[in-house]
């Protein structure tokens, strides 16, 4: 069983950066391959970003795509979303979410991940 806690969420102006951490415990962190979601107000969960197991290989939703870098530290259990240029319609709760897959791919399906955090609220005003 893994256990996945999001951190770095919080208030940006518009055209700012943050930088989320997920971590997580409870099993073998390279095994998992690594996705993150979020949920605007009013919206359903979409995806943002995913990277495989070993940090070779990562996908950008389109409306995130150079703005946003997904990377992971299989040493100390983390994946982390760097997040930049932030716009007003980046505002939404964020969840990292852990695929215990024996390919080395990314997944953009949230029925591919079996483990998912609480979330953490990114906030962007003008």
């Amino acid at each position: 069983q893994v256990q996945l806690v999001e951190s770095g969420g919080g208030l940006v102006q518009a055209g700012g950066s943050l930088r989320l951490s997920c971590a997580a415990s409870g099993g073998t962190f390279s095994s998992y391959a690594m996705g993150w979601f979020r949920q605007g107000p009013g919206k359903g969960r979409e995806f943002v970003a995913a990277i495989s197991r070993s940090g070779g290989s990562a996908d950008y939703a389109d409306s995130v795509k150079g703005r946003f870098t997904i990377s992971r530290d299989n040493a100390k259990n983390t994946v982390y979303l760097q997040m930049n240029s932030l716009k007003i319609g980046d505002w939404a709760v964020y969840y990292c979410a852990a695929n215990p897959t024996r390919s080395d791919s990314t997944f953009r399906s949230q029925p591919s991940y079996n483990y998912w955090g609480q979330g953490t609220q990114v906030t962007v005003s003008s």
